[in-house]
């Protein structure tokens, strides 16, 4: 699974927050980008000694190329030059390890803090959880049956979203008390505190069947759309079938077998209208099961 990130959240953040997994998580651990300066704040101070020893470097270049020291003059030309590449390379790697898009996701990070959740933020039984709803969710908006508008495809783009988020976000506390709770059992519980335990624990075992009710919820509705799935694929291929009729019907009054191909051929038609009333049942259906959704 990844970072689930509220839908309120504008489009463009959050798909730099859900690329970003890592780094978020190294965001909270307390990492932060290096303060950022101007070039020339940036500049090292062997980088404005070189720069202004080069006037005094070049005066002395000119003067032993000039006499008899020219061999000296190029061993200090090419020592210079050397010494100037390095520094550039340096500064080169420098600007490369600033990462101005670690910053950008920092930024992004600290504004909708509480906005989004990591893989961490969920125990091992919240991850399964999470990804039941996360396939219900997804193989709906998937489906051709939503997109060519045979649901309400609006209302989906809006409320399965939200749905996520919320469960996400149940799911994410559930696992931190969770934590909490078996980290206070393995310290011990005195006697007279376990009274008090067991309420607690009904509270996490009711909490998680709450939640898991709302994802009962969501694979119905999705097993209701994959029902109109299969009807309206079906369909296509049927409708597809009928129009290929005419020339199956010419092929068998020519061969003078039209006799024995009637009845099948008919029975394509019946077949159609069948797939028909089957698919407008299980929108019916699904229907019904986004209404037990909103409720």
């Amino acid at each position: 699974m990844g970072v689930v990130v509220d839908p309120q959240v504008p489009r463009e953040v959050a798909g730099l927050l859900r690329a970003n997994a890592p780094l978020l998580s190294r965001v909270r651990a307390g990492w932060r980008p290096p303060a950022s300066e101007s070039p020339a704040r940036r500049r090292s101070p062997s980088s404005a000694v070189l720069l202004a020893a080069t006037p005094l470097v070049i005066a002395l270049m000119a003067v032993l190329l000039a006499s008899q020291a020219t061999a000296a003059g190029f061993v200090l030309l090419g020592t210079y030059v050397l010494i100037v590449l390095v520094k550039i390379a340096s500064i080169s790697e420098t600007a490369e390890d600033e990462r101005p898009q670690d910053r950008g996701v920092y930024e992004q990070a600290r504004w909708y803090d509480g906005r989004f959740l990591l893989p961490e933020d969920f125990d091992h039984d919240a991850r399964l959880v999470l990804a039941r709803a996360q396939r219900a969710i997804g193989s709906v908006l998937r489906s051709h049956v939503n997109a060519e508008g045979l649901l309400d495809d609006a209302r989906n783009a809006v409320m399965l979203p939200a749905q996520e988020w919320e469960i996400a976000r149940l799911l994410a506390k559930l696992s931190a008390l969770r934590l909490e709770h078996r980290e206070l059992l393995a310290r011990g519980i005195a006697p007279e505190v376990a009274a008090v335990i067991e309420p607690l624990e009904r509270a996490l075992v009711n909490s998680e069947a709450a939640v898991v009710a709302r994802v009962e919820a969501l694979e119905r509705y999705a097993g209701h759309v994959a029902e109109a799935e299969r009807a309206y694929h079906a369909r296509g291929q049927i409708e597809e079938l009928r129009a290929r009729l005419p020339r199956y019907e010419e092929l068998l009054a020519e061969s003078g077998a039209d006799r024995l191909g009637v009845a099948e051929i008919e029975r394509l038609a019946e077949d159609a209208d069948v797939l028909e009333r089957t698919l407008r049942r299980s929108v019916e259906s699904a229907h019904e099961a986004f209404r037990y959704l909103e409720s």
